[in-house]
């Protein structure tokens, strides 16, 4: 008997903190109170605001004025820099802008941007390649690394004008 009554004490017990703890979890059978016996509301039916990365780049509005460089979106590991003719620049010419330059970092770059008239790159120690424009021709150059690269007019047959769009690094 003895066995039986204290199996029958644990079981209640149990039966008892499951029973809280469903209502506790679940706001109790109204639906509309909490463990405590107060009502509870939603605070909000939104979620807070989350800060979205559009990947633009920054202050491109003032560089554009100012240099008439067109930058849109990157990742970040290409970014604008002086010519200072340190080794680890990328060098681009262009007709409309002369030299432009960009350092590099990180295992991995990408920068979208629109630059007229690219006809050379000299490309520092990463990877790299361009993609460029022509009417509607579209054509990807490899840079080769450490030197000068003919992309664009001196690379085309015709000797058009190529617009750079795009440029991809890697280690």
């Amino acid at each position: 008997m003895k066995v039986r009554s204290t199996i029958l004490r644990i079981t209640a017990t149990a039966l008892s903190a499951g029973t809280l703890a469903w209502i506790a979890l679940t706001g109790g059978a109204t639906g509309g109170s909490g463990p405590d016996g107060l009502a509870t509301k939603a605070i909000s039916d939104e979620g807070p605001d989350y800060a979205i990365e559009d990947f633009a780049y920054p202050n491109a509005d003032k560089i554009l004025a100012e240099q008439k460089i067109k930058l849109k979106r990157g990742n970040g590991h290409i970014l604008l820099a002086p010519c200072t003719g340190a080794p680890e620049l990328m060098e681009v010419f262009s007709h409309k802008n002369e030299k432009v330059c960009f350092r590099v970092t990180g295992d991995k770059g990408y920068l979208s941007l629109e630059l007229p008239a690219v006809f050379g790159v000299k490309g520092n120690n990463y990877a790299a390649q361009v993609a460029m424009t022509t009417g509607t021709e579209e054509k990807t150059f490899p840079v080769e690394k450490n030197s000068w690269t003919a992309v664009g007019e001196t690379k085309d047959e015709q000797g058009r004008d190529f617009m750079l769009l795009e440029i991809r690094t890697s280690k």
